[in-house]
């Protein structure tokens, strides 16, 4: 297990994986996953956990890391959105799960300090992220690719100049933790 001080968390939107009630048991799967290789990380050092606040993995992953602080008290959380106003046009249920879980957050904060504008923003904030961690735990299969395809391009890109962990989680993992339970 490679020693991290600042990882960054991301996956699959909610919508991406077929979740669209907080009661899908696939959220108690991935939680579990994420629990688990997070739980690893803290017990090596790991101090920050960034994301950027997208609906599915990153929020529940947002959740398990606040659930790990109890544990591990110097672990601390960071919401970095792409720019301003990020999640405002999403539904009230949605900006509701964001805002709390911004409160569990140890720091907020966006890239780009304007409102959406092109997709440079985009890209500054995937280069602001892989400039500020040491690596990346992400729920990503190639086989399924989504919005994520372009993060893990330049992540890929990234770690072919800078010693950078890429630790992802694929479907099979996600199924093999179904059937250790």
């Amino acid at each position: 297990m490679n020693k991290l001080k600042t990882l960054y968390l991301t996956g699959y939107r909610s919508f991406e994986i077929g979740v669209f009630q907080e009661k899908d048991p696939k959220i108690q799967v991935i939680k579990k996953v994420l629990k688990k290789e997070l739980l690893q990380y803290a017990e090596n050092g790991l101090e920050w956990v960034l994301t950027s606040g997208n609906l599915g993995v990153e929020l529940w992953g947002a959740e398990v890391v606040s659930e790990l602080k109890n544990d591990y008290p110097d672990l601390k959380l960071g919401i970095i959105f792409p720019f301003e106003e990020f999640g405002s046009q999403w539904n009230e249920a949605n900006q509701l799960k964001l805002q709390t879980v911004k409160q569990l957050a140890d720091y907020v904060n966006s890239t780009s300090h304007q409102p959406y504008k092109a997709p440079d923003q985009l890209r500054n904030h995937t280069q602001f992220l892989l400039e500020h961690t040491g690596g990346t735990l992400m729920v990503y299969d190639r086989e399924y690719p989504g919005k994520l395809e372009f993060f893990v391009k330049s992540v890929e890109c990234f770690s072919e100049k800078i010693p950078y962990v890429i630790h992802m989680i694929t479907m099979d993992d996600l199924q093999n933790s179904i059937e250790s339970l």
